[in-house]
Parts: C-alpha cells; sequence; structure tokens
C-alpha cells in the first residue's frame, strides 16, 4: 500500500505532469496513413476499408495531394478496433459512431474507449515479441519492455509475454511520458488502491439497495449499472483533476476540451 507521502508526489507530479500532456492537444494532422496505421497497430488496408466505410473521418490533403491524419483520427481508430474486440459488427459500430458528437477530441475519444473497454470481461493474452510489436505498432527495447513488464501490462513467460489487453494502448503510451518508473509505479499504487475502494463503497450501496431483489434481477441491474459506473468514475476523476492543476497552476489554462465532459456527449 503506499504511503500518503508517496500519494502526495504523484498528486504534485505525476498526475499533473500526464494532465498537462493530454490538456496540450495542439498537434494537427501530421501522420501519413503508413505513419497511422503504425500507430494503431493496424495495416493500412484496415485504414483505408474504416475510411471507405465512413468510419474514419478523411485525411486533411496537403501538399503533393497527400493525405494527413491526426490525433482524432488515432483515437477513433483505436476506438473502432476496441468496438469490434467486443464483437460488435461494422453496421453496429457505424451505428455507434453516428450517435457520437462530431467534434469529440482525441481525449473525449480516448475516454469513451476507456469506458467501453471497461465492458470487457478480464483476459490475458499470450504473445512473442515480434507480436507484440504489432499489436503495439512500434518497436519496442529491452527498457521499454522492462518497464511495461513493472506496471504488469506484458510479463515475461516461458519466452513470451502474458498481457493485459486493456492496459496495452495506456502502458505504451507511458512510456512517452517523461517520468520516472518510481513514479509511474506510484501512480499505479495510488489508482489501485483508491479504485478499489470505490469500488467496495459502491458494491456496498449497491447491495444494500437490491437486498430483498431475486439474483436475476440483481444480475440484470449490475449489468446495466457497470458502464455507467465506469462512466462517472472517470468523470469526476477527470474534474478532479482539472481542479487540482487549477489550484497548483492558478495561471494555466484549465485544458482544451470540453469541461469534465462525458464520454460520449461532447461539450457541455
Amino acid at each position: 500500500m503506499c504511503s500518503w507521502e508517496t500519494a502526495r508526489r504523484f498528486h504534485s507530479v505525476g498526475v499533473t505532469a500526464i494532465l498537462l500532456r493530454m490538456g496540450t492537444e495542439t498537434e494537427g494532422p501530421t501522420l501519413t496513413v503508413d505513419e497511422l496505421a503504425a500507430h494503431a497497430g493496424v495495416t493500412v488496408r484496415t485504414v483505408r476499408f474504416y475510411s471507405a466505410k465512413g468510419l474514419l473521418p478523411p485525411p486533411v490533403i496537403g501538399p503533393r495531394r497527400v493525405g494527413h491524419y491526426g490525433p482524432e483520427h488515432l483515437a477513433r481508430l483505436a476506438l473502432i478496433e476496441e468496438l469490434q474486440r467486443q464483437g460488435m459488427t461494422l453496421a453496429a459500430i457505424e451505428r455507434h459512431l453516428q450517435q457520437l458528437p462530431a467534434d469529440l477530441s482525441a481525449r473525449d475519444l480516448a475516454i469513451h474507449r476507456a469506458v467501453v473497454a471497461s465492458w470487457a470481461p478480464d483476459a490475458v493474452e499470450t504473445m512473442t515479441r515480434a507480436e507484440l510489436e504489432r499489436r503495439v505498432g512500434r518497436p519496442l527495447g529491452e527498457e521499454d519492455l522492462e518497464r511495461l513488464a513493472a506496471m504488469k501490462v506484458a510479463v515475461p513467460h516461458d519466452g513470451a509475454y502474458r498481457v493485459d489487453p486493456g492496459l496495452l494502448r495506456l502502458g505504451v503510451q507511458l512510456l512517452d511520458v517523461p517520468l520516472g518508473e518510481e513514479t509511474i509505479l506510484a501512480a499505479r499504487g495510488v489508482l489501485i488502491e483508491h479504485s478499489r475502494a470505490a469500488a467496495r463503497e459502491l458494491s456496498r450501496l449497491l447491495r444494500e439497495a437490491v437486498s430483498e431483489r431475486d439474483s436475476t434481477a440483481v444480475k440484470s441491474l449490475s449489468a446495466h449499472m457497470h458502464p455507467l459506473v465506469i462512466e462517472a468514475l472517470l468523470t469526476t476523476f477527470q474534474r478532479s483533476l482539472k481542479e487540482e492543476l487549477r489550484a497548483w497552476l492558478p495561471d494555466a489554462r484549465p485544458g482544451q476540451g470540453s469541461e469534465g465532459a462525458r464520454p460520449g456527449h461532447g461539450s457541455s
């Protein structure tokens, strides 16, 4: 369990650095279709297929008629892949995307994907190093692999890696965050500690509310509440972090994108 000093360090350094990075998404469409596919861990053919289906917005056409893609394209592509992993058909994915506001930022889409990913049951996949690199769309050095293992994202096992698909994209993104491994692991400990505490309290409230109902009704309500609770936690956590950032850096802008936007609902 993390000490209060560790928690304080995480709040004042780790969270703020990550939030600043997330809150300054000013990067324009700079990726070619090959680079987009590599970053997303898919093939160029897949990108073009999704584009032809209208699942991805068209690229920005630059000099020499070369299309360029930005963070929103990458985030939307990650969401599409996650929806497919959930077993949704392309027609269902198209309907799902049509219900989302057109002006969602890359951060909003990433939060929405996190909600969707929470619906999936816990699972561990075994991959070779080559398969892992293909999945993440980039080469992984020895230091990268050590950090992923420390975060329990990809743990070496019998010459391969046991990978947590729900944490893989997040873990790879953290490789590029300018924070030491000690800070990231402290952050992980704080998040696990407090999320488990929140889960226990919410479960207790739910049990008390449905104690006299039959088991079938309870299971149905639990399945219905699961994504709603995840969305509420993400929204509350995002707002709390923004308040901490404004308190620490009063002259900083509150961040781009919607204030406390809920996944899939755009700006308020």
